[in-house]
Order: C-alpha cells, then structure tokens, then sequence
C-alpha cells in the first residue's frame, strides 16, 4: 500500500521528474480513439469534460498550453459549421418532423440528388450536430495533448528516422500556441490604449498582425534549427537504405491491410496477423532508418511508471470504449429515425472516466513553471 500511495501523490514537476510527452499523446489518441466511436452525446460531452479536466489540473503556463481554448472554439465552430451546412444542403437521413421550410433554389438536372434549401427535418439537423460533435471531440482530445506536452521534448524522443518530419512537425504546432499567445498580447494592447477588444471590426484590425507574428517565430524555430545542424545525414551501404525502404513501405501497406480487415465484417480472420506484421515491419524500418541521422540526446526523458500509468489511461479508455461498440452498438450510436433521448450506458462511462487518472499520477506544475 505504501508503494501505491507512493506512486499516486504526484510530486511536483521538475526538469528531472517531467513526464515523457510520448505519454501525454498516447492518452490523448486514446480518448480520441474512443471518441470515434460514439455518437451518444452523454458520452462525447464527457469526453470533453476529462479532457478538459486533466489540462486544468496539469497544464503549465507555457505558450502552448493555452492553446486548450482555441481547439474548444474551433470545435464549437465545426459544430456549427457542420448542422448549417445540413440545414442548406439537405441530410442524408429522411425524417417526419419538420422544422421549416427554406426557399429552395432550382438546380440543372445533372444536379440531381442535390438541393439547396427546402424542407428541413429535425432528424436532419440532429444526425448532424452528433455527427460534428464527435468530430469536435476529436479536435478537443488532440488539443489536450498539444496543451499537455512539450513539444520540443516530444522532438527529443522521436526515432532518428522521423527526426526530419518531426521537426517540420514541431515547427508547425509551434504556429497555433504562437497564435493564440499574440492574440491575448495584442487584445490586451488594445485595452490598455482604450479600444475595443471584441468584435468583428476589432477581428480585423488583429487578424493580421498576429498571423505575421505566429508565421514568424515559426520560420524563425525553423531556421534555428538548421542553424544548428539539424537534418544532417550520415553515409549508410545502398543496401541498407533498400531494406529501410522495403520494410518501411510493406509496412504501411500492412497496416492499411489489416486495418481494413479489422474494420471489414469478413476480414477479421486476417485482419490483425496483417496488422501486426505491418507493425513489426514499419518498427524494423525505423530501426535501420535511424542510422541515416547523427545526433545525441541531452539527459534524455524517462518513461517511468507515472508515463505508463497515464498512456494505460488512455489506452484503457479506447479498449473499453471498442468493447462497448461491439457489445452495445445502439447506446454508442444512437439512432437519429425516429428522435429517442440518448441513454448513458454504464460501462462506456466508467470507462471514459479512467482517463482522469493522469490528473492523480502526473507531475504537479509548479507556479510559474513553463515547460520548457
């Protein structure tokens, strides 16, 4: 009891104890992997509250961290975005409850099958809002990670055959923190200076000073990069670099095979030998690929046991989360024909809810703490 108690007051965090940001997104993809598989509203909201949970108790006050925000406007926006394009172009879905009746516009006979305007189904608009609510869980669950973990110790612990995407990577993630930093800076200007700080006219006056700011500091991450020696390659025998593509490409395309075997009704079978070895094969390309890249790892993270805690977490949550969808398909998806009120199944629930452990386990950040 003592070892577990131990290993559940999170010490404070510090350069040496910081959780592998491997983790960070191993636990994220597991809520997001989940996420993909429901429709019922109950569950997809609560995805989002553990996500948004374990960034409160676990961010820091680096840049990237308050980036959270931003993915749950743009969720809110794909939302949206997604019922209006529903109620002007139509469902895919029937229904007998109307809403209204729109003025449809007449279209050419090779438009067939397609309308803009017309009657609109409540049945329409709510296959919809699910449907954009679980993409918008997705976007949430990927934000939580890009809150949550350093993204140049992520770059630090990526195998040397990727090193050369995950600097292009790092530099891209580093647009939308940067984004949301300048966005806050030049609001608060404008308050200081007596201006409004809100609306559309005040959007435009921003938008444009803070997108060259964001787009700045990247190119400039990038360029210190190069600067200082990243990308550089080292001489390997032109059978090795054959073998590295072979199994890289079998690889992937036995990933892709399996996949579809897992997801098809009659490939199961199949499926997940195809799946594996695929696995196997990309892992053995990585492995000869990393030769091509000459660089060393100062004080590399640790994957301890409070990483495989919160990447369990994650992992626990998307497993229950694919036995539930086999077990009871109709309280993960509810139907749309005819309108019922979704139930909260039980044991997706209680599964969602193990992925609130990293709140308990991960480091704590200190105050004033950045992260980097």
């Amino acid at each position: 009891m003592t070892a577990v108690s131990a290993v559940l007051r999170a010490p404070l965090a510090t350069r040496a104890n910081a959780l592998h940001a491997g983790a960070w997104w191993l636990w994220a993809l597991g809520l997001a992997t989940a996420a993909s598989r429901t429709t019922n509203p109950l569950l997809l909201a609560l995805l989002v509250a553990v996500a948004g949970y374990v960034v409160a108790a676990r961010r820091t006050d680096a840049p990237w961290a308050r980036a959270f925000g931003f993915y749950l406007a743009l969720g809110a926006f794909v939302v949206v975005l997604r019922v209006v394009f529903a109620v002007a172009l139509g469902s895919p879905i029937g229904g007998t409850t109307l809403l209204v009746t729109l003025p449809e516009v007449p279209l050419p006979d090779w438009a067939a099958g397609v309308r803009i305007g017309g009657r609109v189904m409540a049945e329409g608009v709510v296959f919809a809002a699910l449907d954009g609510l679980r993409l918008a869980t997705l976007l949430v669950c990927l934000g939580a990670a890009n809150a949550l973990a350093n993204p140049a110790r992520l770059l630090k612990s990526l195998p040397g055959a990727l090193y050369e995407i995950g600097v292009a990577v790092v530099v891209a993630m580093t647009f939308a923190p940067q984004l949301v930093t300048d966005v806050l800076r030049m609001r608060a200007a404008r308050r200081l200076r007596g201006r409004r700080d809100r609306g559309a006219r005040s959007f435009l006056e921003v938008a444009r000073p803070v997108l060259e700011g964001a787009l700045e500091r990247s190119v400039a991450l990038a360029a210190a990069m190069d600067a200082r020696g990243y990308g550089r390659t080292a001489d390997v025998p032109p059978a090795v670099r054959r073998a590295t593509g072979a199994l890289t490409l079998g690889g992937l395309v036995g990933v892709c095979a399996g996949s579809y075997g897992l997801l098809a009704a009659e490939g199961a079978v199949y499926g997940l030998p195809l799946l594996v070895a695929g696995v196997a094969a990309a892992l053995g390309g990585l492995l000869l690929g990393g030769r091509r890249t000459v660089r060393t790892r100062y004080r590399p993270d640790r994957w301890g046991v409070r990483a495989w805690l919160v990447a369990g977490s994650g992992a626990v949550v998307a497993a229950v989360m694919a036995y539930a969808a086999g077990a009871d398909a109709a309280a993960l998806n509810p139907p749309a024909v005819p309108l019922t009120a979704p139930r909260l199944p039980v044991l997706p629930a209680v599964g969602v809810l193990v992925g609130l452990l990293p709140a308990l386990v991960a480091p704590r950040p200190a105050v004033g703490v950045t992260g980097r």
